[in-house]
């Protein structure tokens, strides 16, 4: 007997109440004894793995398939990034202070647009975060190589070392960068962010190194001419590297680990985006001045290169490729974590399998999501060609941008007395500019990656239509305030 169509529609746009959201994520009894995620996170820390999470890939490898399409106006592909992620970053700020919790935008779409929207979403993020995590995961063999040329004289084979569709099989060292990442998760909230505070200093020094000595070298006929493919070039280069602004939505995937959210996280997703931008624009600035744009295609360990051919010495390449190997180690580290974070919410709310939700007693971690994700991420890692993860690690981070823009006009005229730490400035205007930027950018990816992300979501409907929205916690049309703690592990 086919569904009740009123019954059906009813399921799918069902919304879970911010009081639910509130309610079951507070300082409880419960997590203090290890029945959920446990708020050990400050501010610094949150801040760093908004840092950790975007200032990596997006400079340390990016640069060689974005500058060729934009020429030296690469700089101006990462200010329109930037001016996006911005736009998008005072949205989450927000959310992010009303609706304190993991999750992300998923949980921001489950409150305002409904539980299909929120199903959509979540199969965005779920596609955001474990291709970049695998994207992430790949570039580091190339640094990883070039490290270890420099310092002795030997690199792993092509064949295990890179991607496929780059002369590799097998991508063995994303692999082992994927596993360690994890056991460290495994471990602990608190002692991931604090390795990662670590790991995002080293990081900041290294690329301070190459501005410095990049300027140094700079030469300004090599940013002429400053845009060859003109707008459309600059364009599809910001669509292209707009991935790597996924830490600010890592920020809010910490929601329920983080001492005094409501006032943290904002402060931390601002706090993140104004170190990254300044670091972009000023790396992207240096590396177009001290090379030819024309060099940069094709090009591996770009930045490395670079710095031995401004000084003429072998270690200051060998410094910045220590530095990128550390650095792409921080972003995959705080990528899973944030993937795991995404996928608790979802299993909490009964969309995934309950193994989602299990939380161990000992270390408060999820630790079997934690083991599947790596699992799967290891998997893209060693198979995929790289250039499919970017693209549809760009489309899914943009959706799911929109959606969070979309979802503070919704709460505002639904719950206009919900109390917000912070509210965006400018509104309406400035959540509206957020998904014009946001749609803009989707519109200059290539048309295979809509494919691609097109059959993503078919996969993911089929799912929600055969098991979630039969297991969903909030059963019929009403919606249930009071949920279920987590489950503890066994």
């Amino acid at each position: 007997m086919p569904p009740n169509p009123v019954r059906l529609r009813q399921q799918l746009l069902r919304r879970k109440p911010v009081s639910a959201f509130l309610a079951e994520t507070g300082a409880q009894e419960g997590h203090a004894q290890g029945q959920g995620l446990r708020r050990t996170v400050g501010g610094f820390q949150l801040t760093m793995i908004g840092v950790g999470a975007t200032i990596g890939t997006g400079i340390f490898f990016t640069l060689s398939t974005a500058v060729p399409q934009a020429g030296p106006a690469v700089v101006l592909s990462f200010v329109l990034g930037a001016v996006t992620a911005a736009l998008t970053a005072l949205c989450y700020a927000e959310l992010t202070s009303a609706v304190p919790v993991s999750g992300s935008s998923y949980s921001y779409a489950y409150a305002t647009l409904g539980e299909l929207a929120a199903w959509g979403v979540g199969a965005c993020l779920l596609l955001e975060y474990a291709v970049s995590g695998a994207a992430i995961a790949v570039s580091w063999g190339q640094y990883l190589n070039d490290l270890t040329q420099r310092l002795f004289g030997f690199t792993l084979p092509a064949a295990i070392a890179a991607p496929p569709g780059a002369g590799g099989y097998v991508n063995v060292p994303g692999v082992v960068l994927v596993v360690l990442c994890c056991l460290l998760l495994i471990r602990g909230a608190k002692e991931s962010a604090l390795v990662n505070a670590v790991m995002v200093l080293v990081k900041l020094g290294v690329l301070t190194l190459f501005v410095v000595v990049g300027l140094s070298g700079f030469h300004s006929a090599n940013l002429h001419p400053f845009a060859p493919l003109g707008f459309a070039g600059i364009s599809a280069a910001s669509s292209s590297v707009f991935f790597s602004f996924i830490g600010l939505d890592a920020v809010s995937t910490a929601g329920e680990e983080v001492r005094n959210p409501q006032r943290t996280l904002p402060r931390a997703i601002i706090g993140a985006l104004l170190v990254v931008t300044a670091f972009y624009c000023l790396v992207a600035l240096a590396g177009v001045g001290a090379q030819k744009w024309t060099r940069f295609a094709g090009q591996e360990a770009g930045l490395s290169a670079i710095l031995q051919e401004v000084t003429g010495q072998s270690w200051p390449g060998a410094v910045l490729s220590a530095g990128a190997v550390i650095s792409i180690v921080s972003v995959t580290l705080v990528v899973l974590y944030g993937q795991t974070r995404i996928l608790y919410a979802m299993g909490r709310d009964g969309m995934l399998p309950p193994v989602f939700r299990k939380v161990s007693p000992r270390t408060g971690t999820p630790v079997g999501n934690t083991l599947i994700v790596g699992a799967f991420v290891a998997l893209l890692a060693a198979l995929v060609p790289l250039d499919w993860l970017v693209d549809l690690t760009s489309l899914g981070t943009l959706v799911a941008f929109a959606v969070v823009s979309v979802g503070v006009i919704v709460l505002r005229v639904r719950e206009p007395r919900l109390d917000r730490g912070f509210k965006v400035p400018g509104y309406p205007v400035v959540p509206a500019l957020s998904v014009f930027f946001c749609g803009y950018l989707i519109w200059n990816l290539p048309t295979e990656t809509y494919l691609l992300f097109v059959g993503w979501l078919a996969v993911a409907l089929a799912v929600y239509l055969g098991y979630s929205r039969h297991h969903s916690r909030l059963s019929g049309p009403a919606t249930v305030v009071a949920l279920p703690a987590p489950v503890p592990a066994d």
